[in-house]
């Protein structure tokens, strides 16, 4: 049986990739390292530190060690990290945003990137450049920072999370032709902010799992 961890640097979607890989990946044994104090240090410090680095690249290979045949990095905010684990690491590294990014850049031409971390931005950017580069494609990206979504959203205040990402989705919606979700955890606003703008919107727990069933050749 196939082996995968799940890497994560916050506990929202422990519960739901679990479910997921139930439905889209059931012969793949699956299990979970998340070690939030990453996220936190992440946040505090607005980039990724050289210690959540080294300690990030530690869970790969202890994942690894633990007989997994692929890491399954779930976090957008390291995306940097786990683009350098593929080097690093004895297994493959498969990131969560990669085949949103890919079917975001091959369908749109604006398209507008909605995070509630200003340090998700950045490298979600990033991946969405390079797949666009691999498809021979020009994009141009939309900036849609939902501020105190994230912090909102750890609080227990689902609401206001849910309000600000649509606020943040709305400021730019006349500017973009499909918006990505930068974030796993943001997956439950796809079919609402789709109804509030009239545009398309991906996000990445569904489409990454399906993507990895596609690497691992299910």
């Amino acid at each position: 049986m196939i082996k995968v961890v799940a890497v994560h640097t916050a506990m929202a979607l422990v519960q739901p990739l679990t479910e997921i890989f139930k439905e889209y990946l059931p012969e793949v044994k699956l299990n979970h390292i998340a070690d939030d104090s990453l996220i936190q240090e992440v946040i505090a410090n607005n980039e990724v530190t050289p210690a959540v680095r080294r300690r990030l690249l530690s869970h790969y290979v202890a994942a690894a060690d633990a007989g997994a045949d692929v890491v399954f990095n779930t976090c957008s905010s390291v995306g940097d990290v786990a683009d350098y684990g593929n080097m690093y690491a004895p297994i493959p590294v498969f990131r969560i945003d990669q085949p949103m990014a890919q079917k975001a850049v091959t369908t749109a031409d604006r398209i507008g990137v909605i995070s509630t971390l200003s340090t998700t931005l950045d490298p979600t950017r990033r991946l969405l450049e390079n797949e666009a580069r691999k498809a021979g494609r020009q994009v141009t990206l939309v900036d849609g920072l939902a501020d105190g979504a994230f912090a909102a959203g750890q609080s227990g205040d689902g609401e206001t999370h849910d309000r600000l990402i649509a606020e943040a989705a709305a400021r730019i919606a006349d500017q973009v032709d499909m918006f990505v979700l930068a974030q796993g955890s943001m997956a439950r606003m796809e079919q609402r902010l789709s109804e509030l703008t009239g545009k398309p919107v991906l996000s990445s727990p569904i489409l990454g799992v399906k993507g990895l069933r596609q690497f691992l050749n299910l």
